[in-house]
């Protein structure tokens, strides 16, 4: 079973399960996404046709994430004239993954388990780079240790401040004065 739906100006065949790349759509990564503007339905040979849109169906994603597109190059120029400008843009994009498709007495559920990874690591894993990035994991410190922690990190500066007072003071120089001299009286 397929459907043609439209969002951000465009249409797009899905069918439950696919991985689909539209305009910016707003919502966290694990949000759910309906889309009421469907234009068709089909299933083998049996095709429903809305007129626009087919009464009642419905598509369900999942918003796996929001990320920048491909880098465009803009290059404008005049030939002759010395004129040359150069720009780019990157569109922002979500990436859903279609979950369920209803519609016209008709539905079909996608059961996998959705994949939440951005596509900027993957990128780093093909290259082989991953071990590289760090990975961020916030784990909330205990309240206990944190004086614990506090204690033994002040610990080497009072060691530092005393091994510096037994340091004999002959050894530091005192600053030298600057003395003004007279000048000279003009007769």
């Amino acid at each position: 079973m397929y459907a043609v739906i439209k969002t951000g100006g465009k249409q797009y065949r899905v069918k439950a399960g696919d991985l689909l790349v539209v305009e910016k759509l707003d919502g966290e990564p694990g949000a759910k996404v309906a889309f009421d503007q469907v234009l068709m339905i089909g299933e083998g040979d049996a095709v429903t046709l809305g007129a626009p849109i087919v009464e009642g169906a419905t598509v369900s994603a999942t918003l796996v994430e929001t990320r920048k597109g491909e880098k465009i190059k803009i290059f404008k120029k005049i030939r002759r004239q010395g004129y040359r400008r150069t720009g780019g843009h990157r569109q922002i994009e979500s990436v859903l993954r279609v979950t369920a498709l209803a519609g016209a007495g008709k539905s079909e559920t996608w059961d996998g388990e959705i994949d939440f990874t951005p596509k900027a690591e993957l990128d780093l894993r093909a290259r082989n780079l991953a071990r590289f990035v760090k990975t961020v994991e916030v784990e909330a410190p205990p309240v206990a240790e944190a004086p614990a922690k506090a204690k033994k990190a002040a610990a080497p500066k009072a060691e530092a401040a005393a091994a510096t007072e037994e340091a004999p003071k002959a050894a530091a120089k005192p600053a030298k004065k600057a003395t003004a001299k007279p000048k000279a009286e003009e007769a």
